[in-house]
């Protein structure tokens, strides 16, 4: 018997799905933007690909794919995908996050 992923449904009942256009939060623009900017080539180098944008998704924990938005998910394979090919460290990512959210709490 083959095994499937969390992610794959396999003509498994996933509810209703919400076919109506909406709008779309700031964040959500910025890293829709983000990944074409990072799976485009510019000056003959390529960041990431959609194939491994994908595989990181597919990867999540099934807690963390149910849990997640549509662009959460998005953010965490971009995330994922910039580390692992050594772009960021995690140590940057850590103190980038910590001056986000100072920046955030100061101006609230």
């Amino acid at each position: 018997m083959l095994e499937h992923s969390h992610h794959d449904m396999g003509g498994e009942r996933a509810g209703r799905i919400q076919r109506t256009e909406h709008d779309y939060a700031e964040w959500e623009r910025r890293i829709d933007a983000m990944a074409v900017l990072l799976w485009a080539i510019k000056g003959g180098k390529r960041y990431l690909t959609v194939d491994e944008h994908r595989k990181n998704i597919e990867a999540l924990p099934p807690e963390d794919y149910d849990r997640l938005s549509y662009y959460e998910k998005w953010i965490t394979s971009l995330t994922q995908s910039l580390i692992q090919r050594g772009v960021i460290t995690t140590e940057e990512l850590g103190r980038k996050m910590e001056q986000v959210e100072k920046r955030c709490s100061r101006s609230s």
